[in-house]
């Protein structure tokens, strides 16, 4: 295991706390500070695994300000908020529209109802057809034999 800086260590913890995966940080600290680091060694500086169980408290300050920070910011990006993503769906299935791109069009479509909720689906609630309450009262069953009907034409 290699023994590591404070600027590495910092590095490695306010990853993690951003949700980075171990992978995904060994190579940014080799690309970073030109260090190899393994899995293993990464997430030692994770508190919420096993392996970072005894984190000094020092890197669990910054692991828990780094995350709490990291979700209040991700309320303010764009692409977070729920408006913003269906007006740019709506941008790009009027622009594919334009094109005569249906089959965009459609996906787009599709996209913005999953968006949306459960308007994609196609869900009605007892209120409105009260009538699948009610049991069948009768089933009929009708029986054609396909020889007789291509007989007669």
């Amino acid at each position: 295991m290699a023994a590591l800086s404070n600027d590495v260590k910092a590095f490695i913890v306010q990853a993690l706390a951003c949700f980075d995966t171990p992978s995904l940080v060994v190579t940014s600290v080799k690309e970073e500070f030109g260090v190899d680091v393994s899995r293993q060694q990464v997430q030692c500086y994770d508190p919420t695994k096993y392996q970072g169980r005894n984190l000094h408290q020092k890197w669990r300050t910054v692991f828990d300000d780094t995350r709490k920070r990291f979700r209040e910011e991700t309320a303010e990006i764009p692409i977070a908020n729920r408006a913003h993503r269906l007006r740019t769906l709506s941008r790009m299935a009027e622009k594919a529209e334009g094109m005569r791109n249906l089959a965009l069009t459609a996906q787009l479509l599709e996209q913005a109802a999953k968006e949306v909720g459960d308007v994609y689906v196609n869900r009605q609630t007892k209120a409105e057809m009260p009538h699948n309450d009610l049991p069948p009262t009768r089933v009929q069953v009708e029986v054609v034999d396909a020889r007789v009907r291509d007989a007669d034409a």
